[in-house]
């Protein structure tokens, strides 16, 4: 894994629904990305005080664990939209067991099958949400403020490359809980 894609405390993302996945590779693969690694089944548990203040805060607090990568993450989102930082973890079990016992509860468990790759300084991901459909995120993490406005634009110019055109402003936990029947 190139641990430089993903360092920085915040994370300029943008994500498109898939109408035509088959065409998305094939535009993909003309850029000949770096494979981080496919098809990789992904399970976010989000976690929120009981009388949801972080939701109130336009914050999000999640445990990710990956396989067959074996990667597992502590994540933390917000307030302000490109506000993300992540940290590896050994053990999810025994972080979700201290989320509890510090008074946080489960409120969403997400699923969804992620392959991720690299195209110059930026990651992009394809996602498989059962019920909720196939999405592409473009994203760069960075601790440098100041050129966030560049990597939106930057960002925007890989997505037209790639055919993107049908951009989902909500986060999946959002998507989720507004169709709470299929997550």
């Amino acid at each position: 894994m190139s641990a430089q894609h993903f360092q920085g405390r915040f994370e300029v993302e943008f994500k498109y629904r898939l109408g035509d996945v088959e065409a998305f590779t094939t535009a993909l693969a003309a850029l000949n990305p770096e494979v981080m690694l496919e098809r990789n089944q992904e399970q976010d548990t989000y976690f929120d005080t009981p009388d949801r203040s972080l939701s109130a805060a336009g914050k999000s607090l999640l445990i990710r664990a990956m396989q067959p990568s074996g990667i597992r993450l502590w994540i933390v989102k917000g307030p302000e939209p490109d506000r993300c930082e992540a940290v590896n973890i050994t053990d999810a079990d025994k972080a979700i067991s201290m989320l509890h016992t510090l008074g946080y509860q489960p409120i969403l468990t997400l699923r969804k099958v992620r392959s991720i790759y690299f195209v110059g300084p930026f990651h992009v991901t394809l996602d498989h949400l059962a019920g909720l459909g196939d999405f592409a995120e473009l994203a760069i993490m960075t601790d440098e403020e100041d050129r966030l406005l560049e990597y939106r634009h930057a960002l925007e110019a890989l997505a037209s490359t790639l055919g993107l055109k049908q951009r989902e402003h909500r986060s999946y936990k959002a998507l989720c809980e507004l169709n709470q029947s299929v997550c």
